[in-house]
């Protein structure tokens, strides 16, 4: 048999890369004839230049800049010379993974690290594609500190030049550089539909994750209006409403307005560049996996995309997933979780590719080869 393995991320625990190790390792024990191959997938998070870097053959790079909370990093990204195409992933710059939790509030970080990188790769590859995912955010500055990184001053009533995205409420008016970064085409990699402002967007549904709270969400939320405000006024764009805009705490936005970037799917950028519907095609079994699959993977979810690109190609997909809260999904032909099925939740989050790597092993046993292709 053809088996495509398609993995995504086990947030916190496992990278796509690891998962699809795991799955191939405990599916060689129990098949060890089948032919497999292994393509880790992104939606646009956590492990996105890795895995599209590896997708265009792209060489990794390293630039000095800084975290989301001002201190110094050397941040990874990529260039492919053949398609003159740069790949960011912001998780890699301003990640809440790479601050210790719980030490800075959001008022305190900004994106402006991620600006400089932009600037940096603007200036040494002029007319260059970005391509960028902008999931796993440790932000809530609407793109105020890329903008900077990137030139552009927000000066207040004084002309004092604000440096805070808390001290927004004050802007007055947005000076852009005068040499303004130019990109062939930047591409936004977002799999989330929410807009800036109001109650389903940015601070009030994601800022919580970060450490925003409920006292916080007028202060955020005055602050991000007054940047749309004087970018409708000054930049003569009105977009805080598109679907997008709120994501990674409104660095969509900042990515659209200072940046002229387009939204697409993470999980589409994964597939076209990895001419992903030919590949389902020539497989006999597809296994993607998560750590959670739930009602929300047939909401868009890269693993309930896999499935029903398999279903389309007539192919039959086996999920699995960290934990499993109902018993069936019907979006697969098998579904299994480690949780509860072989190990309780904490102890799946300790052994994470020890106890995936069991559970390929029984989906192979437990699935149903005579309806098999």
């Amino acid at each position: 048999m053809r088996v495509l393995v398609i993995p995504d991320k086990f947030k916190g625990t496992l990278r796509a890369d690891e998962a699809a190790r795991a799955i191939a390792s405990g599916w060689r024990e129990t098949r060890p004839h089948d032919e497999l191959e292994l393509l880790p997938m992104s939606d646009g998070g956590d492990g996105f230049g890795e895995i599209v870097g590896a997708l265009l053959n792209a060489e990794k790079k390293a630039y000095a800049t800084v975290n989301a909370a001002h201190e110094s990093i050397a941040a990874a990204w990529w260039w492919s010379e053949v398609s003159r195409t740069a790949i960011v992933e912001s998780a890699n710059v301003i990640g809440l993974a790479m601050l210790p939790p719980g030490r800075f509030h959001p008022f305190e970080l900004d994106t402006v690290g991620l600006g400089q990188l932009l600037l940096h790769i603007s200036q040494k590859h002029p007319g260059a594609h970005l391509v960028i995912g902008i999931g796993g955010s440790a932000t809530n500055d609407g793109g105020f500190g890329v903008a900077r990184g990137l030139g552009f001053e927000f000066l207040d009533l004084n002309e004092y030049c604000l440096d805070r995205w808390v001290s927004l409420d004050r802007l007055l008016k947005i000076e852009p550089p005068a040499t303004r970064p130019t990109f062939a085409e930047v591409t936004i990699a977002c799999d989330v539909q929410n807009p800036l402002l109001g109650p389903t967007g940015a601070s009030r549904i994601y800022g919580p994750q970060k450490g925003l709270r409920a006292e916080d969400f007028p202060i955020a939320e005055k602050c991000l209006e007054r940047l749309v405000d004087v970018v409708r006024s000054d930049l003569n764009l009105d977009c805080s409403d598109e679907p997008g805009t709120g994501a990674a705490g409104g660095l969509g936005y900042g990515l659209r307005v200072f940046l002229d970037g387009k939204f697409e799917p993470g999980f589409g950028i994964f597939s076209r560049l990895a001419n992903l519907p030919a590949k389902v095609a020539a497989a006999d079994l597809v296994i993607t996996a998560e750590g959670s699959i739930d009602a929300q993977t047939e909401m868009g979810k890269g693993t309930g995309a896999i499935a029903t690109l398999a279903r389309e190609h007539n192919k039959r997909c086996i999920g699995l997933a960290g934990y499993l809260p109902q018993k069936e999904n019907r979006a697969f032909d098998l579904s299994l979780g480690i949780a509860p099925e072989l190990a309780p939740v904490d102890e799946a989050k300790r052994n994470p590719a020890h106890w995936l790597q069991k559970l390929s092993a029984l989906a192979a046993t437990r699935f149903d080869w005579t309806k098999a292709q």
